[in-house]
């Protein structure tokens, strides 16, 4: 099979690329940056007094206490600029806890501004602004066409020895299982619903 027959492939499979190519702390550090959209929102509700600005971000069952919370740190905001410092970082951090609760996932803590998000979600928080998604499907069909050519490479590169090369064959072993392993989640990755957020690393 030649190497373009391999492109429709991978288009359809582009969206794994968040969590196979760019790692999970990456999409977990999406909204909980200072400078993600979850506290932009909070920050543009403060400004303008409209709290619907970031109950789009929490479940229906949650708005009554991002409701008090919005509205507490309102009314310290006006004590003194100091005072309102601290409320709005409550309010922030009460946001992103409730709307990480609402995914399952848990609060680690709001994360500075600036952080490095890698190449995959910037890019795609890029395709919605512009409306187009022809240079996020590149970006991440070459990063599932390059994790796959690589696990494929490695494995075949190990896999011509001889039967009694024990030491050789369990190269090759540890290889062909690294492949057929990612090729695995990339297949199950296409075909569930990334639905929530992805476990940390060391949680289980």
């Amino acid at each position: 099979m030649t190497r373009n027959c391999w492109k429709p492939f991978f288009v359809i499979l582009a969206d794994v690329c968040f969590v196979l190519a760019f790692g999970l702390n990456n999409a977990l550090a999406h909204c909980d940056g200072m400078d993600r959209p979850v506290v932009k929102a909070a920050q543009r509700a403060l400004g303008t007094g409209n709290v619907n600005l970031v109950l789009i971000w929490v479940q229906q069952s949650d708005e009554p206490e991002i409701r008090k919370a919005f509205e507490e740190t309102l009314a310290v905001r006006k004590l003194s600029p100091a005072a309102g410092e601290l409320a709005d970082r409550y309010f922030f951090e009460t946001l992103v806890r409730i709307h990480r609760a609402g995914e399952d996932a848990p609060y680690t803590g709001l994360k500075p501004a600036g952080g490095d998000l890698g190449p995959a979600i910037p890019g795609a928080d890029k395709a919605l602004e512009d409306r187009s998604i022809e240079q996020l499907l590149k970006l991440l069909s070459e990063a599932v066409q390059n994790g796959v050519r690589e696990h494929f490479q490695s494995a075949l590169a190990k896999s011509d020895y001889k039967e009694n090369e024990v030491e050789a064959g369990q190269a090759y072993v540890k290889a062909y299982v690294e492949y057929i392993h990612y090729v695995e989640r990339i297949y199950e990755a296409a075909k569930n619903p990334a639905a929530g957020h992805f476990a940390e690393s060391g949680e289980k």
